[in-house]
C-alpha cells in the first residue's frame, strides 16, 4: 500500500515498485489518481489520514500486505511565529496522528508477512527548516515513532526516508512563500527518490536499512 499515490512522488513511488510487487494506490478519491491506477492497473482505496473511520475501514478488509509505505502528508509554510494553533493540529493530525493510527491498524496483516514499513520522511526530520515550522515538528516525531516501531516490532523492517527537497507541488508551494524563482533543477526528482525507496522496499531478506539520506547534488 502507498498512500498519497496521487501525488508526484507517491505516483513515482508506484511506478517504481510496480515491477516487483502488486499494488493499491490509497488516497483521497480523485481523478489524479485514478489515472495513475489507469497508467498501472493497479486498484485504488479511499484513504483520509484525517477520518479514523476510513483507517478502520482499511485494516478490517487488508489481511494480506507485506509493504506499508507512508507517503501522505501535508506543509504549511510559516516560520514560528506566522502559524497558528489548528495548523499544528492539522500538520500532526495527518503526518504523524494519521500515519500511526493506519500502521497500528495494519499491524496484524504486517506481522504476518514479516514486512516493512517505509516512512518518508524529510531533511527537515532531522534539521528543522526555517518556514516550516509545524512541517518540521511534525517530521522530528514521525521519524520518533518509526524508531519506536523498529525497536518494538523486531519481525518487521522500518525504513525511514529522509529526502531533501524535490521537485512536487508541495515544493512549489514552498518556494512561493519563500517568494523565489522555481527552478526545478534545483531540486531532487521525484523519480529519483522513488528509485531510492524501491531499492529499499527490495533490499535482500538479509538487510535491513533503517534510514536513508538523500540530497540534491
Amino acid at each position: 500500500m502507498i498512500t498519497g499515490a496521487s501525488g508526484g512522488l507517491g505516483s513515482a513511488i508506484a511506478d517504481a515498485l510496480a515491477p516487483t510487487h502488486t499494488l493499491l494506490l490509497a488516497g483521497r478519491p480523485s481523478d489524479r489518481l485514478d489515472a495513475v491506477a489507469e497508467r498501472l492497473g493497479a486498484p485504488t482505496w479511499p484513504l483520509d489520514l484525517a477520518d479514523p473511520d476510513s483507517i478502520e475501514s482499511a485494516a478490517e478488509v487488508l489481511t494480506d500486505l507485506d509493504v506499508l509505505v507512508h507517503n501522505a502528508g501535508v506543509a504549511y509554510p510559516g516560520r514560528v511565529d506566522e502559524s497558528n494553533a489548528d495548523q499544528w493540529r492539522a500538520t500532526f493530525e495527518v503526518n504523524v496522528v494519521g500515519a500511526v493510527a493506519l500502521t497500528l491498524a495494519l499491524l496484524p496483516a504486517l506481522r504476518s508477512a514479516g514486512g516493512q514499513v517505509v516512512f518518508v520522511n524529510s531533511g527537515a526530520g532531522i534539521k528543522a527548516s526555517p518556514g516550516l515550522a509545524s512541517y518540521s515538528a511534525s517530521k522530528f516525531a514521525l521519524r520518533s515513532f518509526a524508531d519506536s516501531l523498529r525497536a518494538d516490532e523486531p519481525s518487521l523492517r522500518v525504513t525511514s526516508v529522509h529526502p531533501g527537497r524535490i521537485d512536487t507541488e508541495m515544493q512549489r508551494d514552498l518556494i512561493a512563500y519563500e517568494e523565489r524563482d522555481y527552478v526545478p533543477e534545483q531540486f531532487l526528482s521525484p523519480e529519483t527518490v522513488a528509485a531510492v525507496i524501491a531499492q529499499a522496499v527490495n533490499a535482500p531478506a538479509d538487510a535491513h536499512v533503517h534510514e536513508i539520506v538523500v540530497r540534491p547534488r
